[in-house]
This record gives structure tokens, sequence and C-alpha cells, in this order.
């Protein structure tokens, strides 16, 4: 990795979306058999477990949870089995596992308990290998193909994708939203590169950063501020759309960057009157995604239209290209952030 180009293989990995996005649609009959099991044992709510990008996927997946399947829905924290020894009552409970590498030591253990004390393990990860897999009753292969930026971007996408198709299955569907997904990709990857170029000149010596979304767009906002984290150093920071006019907007001013994710349907709506009144903070505002032209933002990437529950799967795809090109400006290689791994370690 240190002969090549700073940001090589992140830049390869986003522009291969398209191609992991048409892998995985046309795997759709496969990951419906797992969602016939899961219907067939009609739990009483999921949990989910993850970390880093994976619990801004699981995030995507309490929304669709909730909102397609009407079912309670959790984000777990693993610490309180593998720190504390709970051991709750989970019969009848799915416990959805999210994990790129399928190899973090806290998740692999809290689905080892998860799965004795009764719930219907199921692990969705990049490594059908792993031990992850091995621990959870059934799993999900994003099918992704090996990921060698640190930065996660294909593997993330196609997460999100995968665990749409398996949501959408369990309700009867047949993932007929996505299938234009590997097209609507290309053409926003062709379409996006000028105004992420002049997002990248505005945005190159901010030093502070806010993202922001609603709904299904919460997740993409968190995504989006980890990635610009992790590969740019900025300090960035994610807030749903509800809770950044609810103290942290007082923190906003002309010195900040801000995006908000604002793609058609009811959790972009519900972003114009937010925009507007970080604009009238003075911050500079760029709206991403399909709702984005009709925005009051002081800059636009627009997107190509989907069904809601779809938009996050193209929405990430300019916050990563931002990340790269920003790294890049500011003189890092997004490929090898410092203090970073493939796999986080924690137990």
């Amino acid at each position: 990795m240190t002969d090549a180009a700073p940001g090589q293989h992140m830049r390869a990995e986003i522009a291969e979306q398209p191609q992991v996005f048409a892998a995985i649609t046309a795997r759709q009959a496969e990951i419906a058999q797992v969602a016939t099991v899961l219907a067939e044992r009609r739990p009483r709510f999921v949990l989910l477990a993850a970390r880093g990008s994976s619990d801004h996927a699981a995030l995507y997946a309490k929304y669709l949870i909730e909102v397609l399947l009407e079912l309670p829905a959790g984000l777990v924290s693993a610490s309180t089995t593998t720190l504390y020894g709970a051991k709750p009552d989970l019969s009848d409970v799915l416990y959805l596992v999210v994990s790129q590498s399928g190899g973090s030591p806290d998740l692999i253990e809290a689905t080892r308990q998860a799965r004795l004390q009764g719930a219907l393990t199921v692990a969705v990860t990049n490594n059908p290998t792993s031990d992850l897999n091995s621990a959870a009753e059934l799993s999900v292969d994003i099918g992704a193909g090996k990921e060698i930026a640190v930065a996660a971007t294909k593997t993330y996408s196609a997460t999100l994708l995968s665990l749409y198709l398996l949501i959408d299955a369990v309700r009867g569907g047949h993932g007929t939203d996505a299938m234009d997904l590997p097209a609507l990709a290309a053409e926003a990857l062709s379409t996006m590169e000028s105004p992420v170029t002049e997002a990248v000149a505005r945005y190159r010596y901010v030093e502070r950063m806010v993202t922001t979304g609603r709904g299904y767009s919460s997740a993409t906002a968190a995504e989006g501020a980890l990635k610009l984290a992790e590969t740019t150093y900025l300090a960035a920071r994610a807030y749903s759309g509800a809770d950044l006019l609810h103290g942290p907007v007082a923190a906003i001013d002309s010195d900040t960057g801000v995006v908000a994710v604002t793609s058609a349907g009811k959790g972009g709506e519900a972003m114009r009157e937010i925009v507007q009144a970080v604009r009238q903070r003075g911050a500079d505002v760029l709206a991403v995604g399909s709702a984005a032209q009709d925005m009051p933002a002081s800059s636009r990437i627009p997107l190509p239209t989907t069904a809601e529950e779809v938009a996050p799967i193209l929405e990430v795809l300019p916050l990563q290209s931002l990340a790269l090109g920003l790294s890049l400006a500011r003189g890092g290689d997004p490929d090898n952030p410092r203090g970073l791994s493939k796999v986080t370690r924690t137990l």
C-alpha cells in the first residue's frame, strides 16, 4: 500500500460500488432465504449490534425495521454482556449483528451469549468464514469483495443494500425499489464530480463541520461525519436534524461547514426548516440528495430520486468522495489514516 498514490484505493473502491450493487441485487433470492426463516420465527422485537461504520448501517436497519416491519428495534451495547456479564432473556428476539470484518471480539462474544439466551442470531458481514458467522445461527454475506482502504466505502454501502434486501424480504418484498440502484449509482458518480470538487474548494480550510439528516438519512449523516473525521482529521459531528435545533445549533456560525442530507420523502422535507435555520446563522450549507435542489442551501450535490428507504445507499457516495477530496487537499492520505485499522479490537 505504501507504493500507491495517496487515496488510490479509496478512489477505486468508491468507483466500484455500482458493480458491487449489481452483484448484490442479483443475489436477492439468496438473501430472501434467510428472511424466510426470520418471518417464520416472528420475533417480538429486534436488537442490533455493531461498531464503527457498521453501527451507522445498523441505525439504517433500525429505521427499516420500525417503518417497514413495524417492529420495535434498538441498538445494543455489547459491553453490557462482555464487560458487565448481563444475561437478559432474549427468547423470541432477533439479534442482528452487523460487522464488515466479522472479527470484532466483543461482537463475537455478545452474539454467542445472545444465542445462549434464546435469541435468533443473524450475522451480516463481508467475511463468510469469520468467527462472527460461526457464532451466529444464520448469516448474510454482503459480497463486496476485499476492501483495501482503511476507510470503509463499498463495504458500508453494500451492507446497507444487503440489510434492505433482507428486511424487505421479511415483509414479502422482492427488492423492487433497489433494482435500479446499480445504474443510479453509476449515474450519481458520473454527475457529482464537479459539485464535489467545488465543495472541496469551499471546505478545504474549515476546521469544524456538522452533518445532519432526518429519518433514514440520519445514518448517512453519521457515516459522513465519521468519514470526514477519520480521513481529514476535521472536527466533524453528526446530529439528527431534530436534535440539531435543540442546543447544538448555538455552536454553528460562519466558520462551520454544514452538510445537510435531504432526499425526497418525509425525512428530506422535514429538513427544510432546519437548513433554513442553519443558513440564518451564517453557516455554509451543502445540501446532498435528491431533494437538494429544493433546499435553501449555499451549494448542492443533487442525486437521482429513489424510494426514500433506499436513498441512503446513494446518499453516502458524495460524502465518501467529499472526504476523499478534502483529505487529499489537506495533504493527507485517506488510505492510511493515522491510528486506524480495519478491525476494531474492543472487548
